[in-house]
């Protein structure tokens, strides 16, 4: 008797265990992260992010919610504020943005606008995507706000508008400032929001080159017409922030944005892009 007894209590202990682990298992499938199946680069400014465009599910995440320097990133902020200028008729598609001695003098990357010059919007918007031109950027942010600092206000503003809490904006640009920070999960919020209100401005962001003044501008951006599905956005470089990219990729109705901060070169920086979309591109819900 003893001994049907002590099988009665090890039977239940097992099936309690197997519970133990359903229930478990169960509760994984409403885990918003999925573990990482792509190693982290080795930097200690490293930073990156990958959500489903479509559900906004977090597909992978690194470091996402740490402070750091957006370099150019910050561009896709300059142009969602030209983008909400043209849609709203403050400006027009053959407005002329004049070039001011300040922005004529910003350092490369640039076009080489000369002071007292102007630039129509279409190439203003080619060069701030395909060039990452700084001269352009700031001749933008004075059309629009009068100075380029009153710009980063505004561009703070609507950052907080797009619950883009950890990002403070000082220049349109992303030209080095220790007060400008970002973190890789806001650069997300902020491609996805491009995307989503400015489906019909979105082509520019995947030209490779553009012509300017007799001669054809070639971009930064190597994963355009290498990566199958890859359609934008930018990359960035300042010392203190290495290597950045804020990516969109759509393939077969499923559809990821992910950024990577902090690349040590602009090489392995494209390399774990690359890695980071073929991996979770697959695992996103398509439309």
């Amino acid at each position: 008797m003893h001994i049907a007894l002590r099988e009665i209590v090890n039977s239940a202990g097992r099936l309690i265990a197997m519970l133990a682990v359903l229930l478990a298992l169960a509760g994984c499938t409403t885990t918003a992260v999925v573990a990482p199946a792509v190693k982290p680069l080795v930097s200690e400014k490293y930073a990156a992010i990958v959500i489903d465009a479509n559900t906004e599910q977090v597909l992978y995440e690194e470091a996402s919610n740490v402070p750091r320097h957006p370099a150019s990133l910050t561009k896709m902020m300059t142009l969602y504020l030209l983008f909400e200028a043209l849609d709203s008729g403050r400006l027009n598609p053959l407005s002329q943005i004049p070039v001011s001695a300040y922005a004529a003098s910003r350092p490369p990357s640039k076009i080489g606008l000369r002071a007292g010059q102007s630039i129509d919007i279409n190439t203003a918007i080619l060069s701030l995507c395909v060039k990452s031109a700084n001269d352009v950027a700031t001749a933008v942010a004075e059309y629009l706000a009068g100075s380029e600092e009153q710009f980063a206000k505004m561009m703070t503003a609507k950052a907080r508008q797009l619950d883009m809490r950890s990002t403070i904006f000082r220049n349109a640009s992303g030209l080095p400032d220790p007060e400008q920070i970002t973190t890789a999960h806001d650069m997300a919020l902020l491609a996805m929001a491009l995307h989503k209100r400015f489906p019909h401005h979105y082509h520019y962001f995947s030209n490779r080159s553009f012509s300017y003044a007799g001669k054809t501008i070639e971009g930064h951006n190597d994963l355009l017409g290498r990566v199958d599905g890859v359609d934008g956005l930018k990359t960035g470089y300042i010392r203190a922030s290495g290597y950045n990219l804020a990516t969109s990729a759509g393939r077969g109705g499923r559809r990821v944005v992910a950024i990577v901060m902090g690349g040590e070169t602009a090489k392995a920086r494209d390399a774990h892009m690359e890695e980071l979309i073929e991996t979770y591109l697959s695992r996103g819900a398509p439309i």
